[in-house]
């Protein structure tokens, strides 16, 4: 009988352990407005996105992988970056960062679009986890409506860092293209559900 509570104690211990580190990411933080019909928004412009990570590229590569996912969601018709950056230099723009009412409004009559995506990736590249490297990315977007200046849109969405799996058997993860490629999805999945 002894025996048996212990391994009985010893696999609930185990699958508390598995639990925890399988559950997987929190509920993804988002804002939609609610005094907005996205059916109006057909056009939007995608920004340079802000690098805060130590990964040179991590914003064009980000910025692309934005692009292609607002597209294949078919909610809306994107803007070619280079149009996009061109207008920023006519328009004498300094910091894409942190567009005012008005630039975002002098932006949307030079490109035509009803919406811009603009955002910043905090989190882009490989964190040491147990023993192996695991891919983690940050990413937060939101658009703003061209004729008010307005925050329509807001998300911040993380993946990465390893599982339990990962980090205590070595079992391999996602690469780091794939775990930026689900976390922008899952970004503009909240525009889709909504």
């Amino acid at each position: 009988m002894n025996v048996l509570r212990r391994r009985f104690l010893v696999c609930i211990t185990i699958s508390l352990f598995v639990l925890i580190g399988c559950r997987g990411n929190m509920q993804t933080p988002y804002h939609v407005s609610n005094d907005v019909d996205f059916s109006f928004i057909k056009n939007v412009a995608v920004m340079q996105l802000e690098n805060l990570s130590n990964e040179k590229a991590a914003g064009e590569i980000m910025r692309r992988i934005v692009i292609s996912e607002l597209l294949a969601s078919g909610l809306v018709n994107v803007v070619v970056p280079g149009e996009v950056n061109l207008a920023v230099k006519d328009l004498s723009i300094k910091n894409t960062s942190s567009l005012s009412i008005d630039q975002i409004k002098d932006l949307g009559r030079a490109l035509r679009v009803e919406g811009i995506v603009m955002g910043s990736i905090e989190q882009y590249g490989h964190s040491k986890s147990g023993s192996n490297p695991a891919p983690e990315v940050t990413i937060s977007l939101m658009m703003a409506d061209t004729g008010t200046g307005d925050i329509i849109w807001s998300v911040t969405q993380r993946k990465g860092g390893g599982g339990f799996l990962g980090r205590h058997f070595g079992a391999t993860s996602q690469t780091l293209s794939e775990t930026s490629l689900i976390v922008v999805r899952e970004a503009i999945r909240t525009l889709t559900d909504y």
